[in-house]
């Protein structure tokens, strides 16, 4: 990638004392290769930045951020863009997608993770040592912005969620220190990166403990939309009884007849069961005799699998599109929170209903364990994670999606924890919706490591709490 600098003035002291070392491209709006470089994979979220950095190196992050601080500049940071749901209008995005280098140490099962990796390259590094990561339902997303969130992992009743296995951070502070944190070393910013997601610095890389594991049972059981009764009936049963290697989640899928979606899936409604089992693949199978026999099955793809195919369990969109979700946390899944879900979102929803996926994820198990190093996380106390995403192609069908997200949230409240998780939380409104994503306590202390780290509150894009 050519670098672009620009012509420095003698004036222009703070541009010389940092954007001329940078080894990446720094980009303009007026520049070649500047609309690639902002955008992201969530096409909802349009970004015009002053300036953009195509960070090569921690070194590169830690001049740009030198340089944010001495201009009072703000700062936002995109690896893959798959979160991105909130504009960036000014200020400085870095773009970390150059750094994806993944360092596997097979003795000590972890691997050192840059700043832009995907998921997909730390299971490609890791599968000839027959280790696997806790990754969520797409491999295509960055593992640093997954693992600030906290992380929610294909895997996570069995292992608990991203962050619980991540041993350090090297973390670039808004004052341009490059920091080594850990649980002795700068444990308060070792508890905020951990589920706090990017409040109070920009991670250049990560090691993380990684699982021995090269294969699972895995899959989804289809059954056509109109039978998402008796079949979310029979699952919230079940996750009642099932033990913690067993991970799923129920959905609703409401699938737009694009040629990116394959047949016969395009263009249908269908209620599914998607599972992933770590034990016995018999013993698996076995387990989910209840969920095939509450309604007709289409299509079963649940089968052995390595686990560098786990992509194929939830089978998300690979192509970058305009996305809306939303997240709340659930208290417990009751026959009436069922009926709810079902009144709202089922079979006698609107035929133009705009929710495109309407997902139940069974949460518990490791996921409700509390860690040996305490955390920013606050799902543990839920039971299931109710999730919507709407793919909004216009003005107007953004309004419908809006209208159809508050309703079903609103809806299912009495059943909820009250809360979100800050990664599928959704374009982060006001102050009162931000937290939400935390406890009362939690964002509080949040706010203090914000006010110690950020007092200027630079990284103030995305879901950011304000400095207390």
């Amino acid at each position: 990638m050519t670098t672009a600098h620009h012509p420095h003035h003698p004036h222009d002291t703070p541009d010389l004392f940092a954007l001329s070392d940078i080894d990446g491209p720094v980009l303009r709006p007026a520049d070649d290769g500047y609309a690639d470089e902002v955008t992201g994979f969530n096409l909802a979220a349009r970004h015009i930045p002053d300036l953009v950095i195509g960070a090569t190196s921690a070194g590169d992050i830690v001049a740009a951020m030198r340089w944010a601080a001495a201009t009072n500049t703000p700062v936002s940071v995109q690896g893959t863009g798959h979160g991105a749901n909130f504009p960036i209008d000014s200020g400085l995005l870095i773009n970390t997608s150059r750094m994806t280098d993944v360092q596997i140490n097979p003795t000590d099962r972890t691997a050192r993770i840059a700043a832009g990796a995907k998921w997909r390259h730390v299971l490609e590094a890791g599968a000839p040592h027959g280790l696997a990561a806790l990754n969520g339902s797409s491999t295509d997303a960055g593992v640093i912005g997954y693992t600030l969130g906290g992380g929610l992992p294909v895997l996570g009743r069995t292992y608990g969620y991203a962050s619980d296995l991540v041993q350090s951070f090297q973390v670039v502070t808004p004052d341009g220190v490059l920091r080594e944190v850990n649980a002795i070393r700068e444990p308060e910013l070792f508890w905020a990166l951990r589920g706090g997601k990017g409040n109070v610095g920009v991670v250049t890389s990560l090691v993380t403990e990684l699982i021995p594991l090269s294969r699972i049972l895995g899959g989804g059981i289809y059954c056509a939309g109109e039978h998402a009764e008796p079949l979310l009936r029979a699952w919230a049963d079940w996750t009642t009884t099932v033990p913690t290697q067993m991970c799923s989640a129920f959905t609703l899928l409401r699938l737009p007849p694009l040629p990116t979606i394959p047949e016969p899936l395009r263009g249908r409604f269908w209620a599914r069961v998607a599972i992933a089992w770590t034990g016995d693949p018999d013993d698996g199978s076995r387990l989910l005799a209840p969920i095939r026999a509450a309604a007709p099955v289409v299509f079963d793809t649940v089968d052995e699998m390595d686990y560098t195919a786990v992509d194929s369990i939830y089978a998300e969109p690979q192509d970058p599109l305009p996305a809306r979700e939303s997240c709340a946390l659930l208290a417990d899944l009751t026959p009436e929170a069922v009926d709810t879900l079902l009144a709202q979102s089922g079979p006698t929803a609107p035929s133009d209903y705009p929710l495109l996926i309407v997902e139940l994820r069974h949460m518990g198990g490791a996921l409700s364990r509390t860690t040996t190093h305490e955390d920013a996380i606050c799902a543990r106390d839920a039971t299931h994670l109710m999730e919507t995403v709407a793919v909004i192609p216009s003005q107007e069908a953004a309004e419908a999606v809006e209208t159809a997200t508050a309703a079903l949230n609103t809806a299912m409240a009495p059943y909820g924890t009250g809360r979100s998780m800050v990664n599928i939380h959704g374009c982060p409104g006001d102050e009162s919706d931000r937290a939400r994503a935390w406890t009362p306590e939690v964002y509080d202390r949040l706010r203090q490591d914000k006010a110690t780290y950020d007092p200027k509150n630079l990284l103030r894009y995305g879901h950011t709490v304000t400095p207390a």
